[in-house]
């Protein structure tokens, strides 16, 4: 289970260690910075599927993602001077970092650059690429929090170094600055905290673009074949909800729609040719909705339970504003449900529902990380030098 989230440098985070649970709900006012953690999460897990590059690109390049605030005496912060901010020292690299009880990875990315023998570092001299960022330093460790003697890899710049104990040996001096070191396959098999460290970050989901619309994948008829994970985008909906009812837990299934629309019942329609269709059955109709009659609302629905219920459950799973489309009678027992998973996987919500906060705030493990913005940085509400989680950059 992931203890701490670590960011610096990034939008309007400047630098913010969170802690982490099995449950957590991020809140916070419009503008607080809930929408750069949950990208932060991402460029995070797009970093172990190789994708960090390109998503950094997307974003508007890597120049764009730097924090881009002013530099605050602590004077200014308590109004005992002038406000007159000038830019912060220490911002040409992105940090992010995450930690277990048991092993710890951060990432520092800067801009592209090349050096000349005898002369300093060059910046976009030669590269058609300025959007995308290079690695400058990579590092696994055991143990929570990082210090020099728990090492057990290190990547700066194009070379990467095996350390145990006191001992240290280069593997590689000449890999590609674009590449994470989750893409070199040449690392021993005795380095448990990489593999480890891999599997864990591949194994998270992020549920934020489910489509409701009326050509939506979800609810079209769909060739289905056995999926213990939903899509994020719920393209597999129908064979996913199947797969719950053959070999999940239907009956959790049966007992959370029933807590969401009462006297209703799920049937998937399937054909010889392996195609599937949602029969959503409700009180007071005579005949079964399929996915396209579905609301949105209901849809939506839907999707959180198949995600939610998964046989096979992510190691980590996001869920961003799951009350948007649904109607404020559903939210209790989506929040039930988000409860009740969060016993079997860890679950970070980040929302804006008044009666979502409410219901998972009565859960007695909710781990509240409420943002607010100081000075335009990102901060957590009650969190300062004395009681943030500890964490060292390199």
């Amino acid at each position: 289970m992931l203890t701490k989230l670590a960011i610096k440098n990034y939008r309007s985070i400047f630098d913010l260690v969170i802690p982490l649970s099995d449950l957590n709900l991020v809140i916070g006012a419009n503008g607080s910075g809930k929408s750069n953690l949950y990208k932060a999460l991402r460029l995070l897990s797009n970093i172990a599927t190789g994708g960090v590059i390109k998503s950094i690109a997307q974003e508007g390049g890597i120049q764009s993602s730097f924090w881009a605030g002013p530099e605050l005496s602590s004077k200014m912060m308590v109004g005992e001077a002038n406000f007159e901010g000038s830019h912060k020292k220490n911002t040409s690299l992105l940090h992010l970092g995450l930690s277990t009880e048991e092993f710890g990875y951060m990432i520092k990315l800067g801009v592209a650059y090349y050096q000349r023998p005898e002369e300093e570092y060059r910046y976009h001299d030669i590269t058609a690429f300025n959007l995308d960022p290079v690695i400058r330093q990579e590092l696994i460790w055991s143990q929570d929090l990082y210090k020099h003697n728990r090492k057990r890899l290190q990547r700066d710049n194009r070379s990467i170094t095996i350390r145990a104990g006191n001992k240290s040996e280069v593997i590689e001096q000449n890999f590609l600055p674009y590449e994470s070191l989750f893409n070199y396959s040449a690392i021993p098999s005795e380095q448990y905290e990489f593999l480890a460290l891999k599997g864990l970050m591949q194994g998270w989901r992020f549920y934020d673009h489910f489509r409701t619309d009326i050509d939506a994948p979800a609810r079209q008829t769909q060739l289905g074949t056995y999926t213990p994970i939903l899509h994020h985008d719920g393209r597999d909906l129908a064979a996913a909800l199947q797969t719950i009812i053959e070999m999940g837990d239907k009956e959790a299934l049966d007992l959370t729609l029933s807590d969401a629309f009462s006297d209703s019942k799920l049937e998937i329609d399937h054909t010889e040719d392996g195609l599937f269709t949602i029969n959503f059955y409700q009180d007071g109709l005579l005949r079964p909705l399929t996915g396209n009659e579905l609301s949105d609302g209901t849809l939506r629905f839907l999707l959180l339970s198949a995600a939610l219920l998964s046989p096979r459950l992510p190691s980590f799973m996001v869920l961003n504003e799951p009350e948007t489309s649904l109607h404020p009678s559903l939210i209790p027992a989506l929040a039930r449900l988000i409860c009740k998973t969060s016993k079997k996987t860890q679950v970070l919500v980040v929302s804006h529902s008044d009666v979502m906060v409410d219901m998972l705030s009565k859960f007695s493990k909710v781990n509240v990380i409420e943002l607010e913005k100081k000075f335009s940085e990102t901060t957590i509400k009650g969190q300062d030098n004395l009681n943030a989680p500890a964490w060292n950059w390199e």
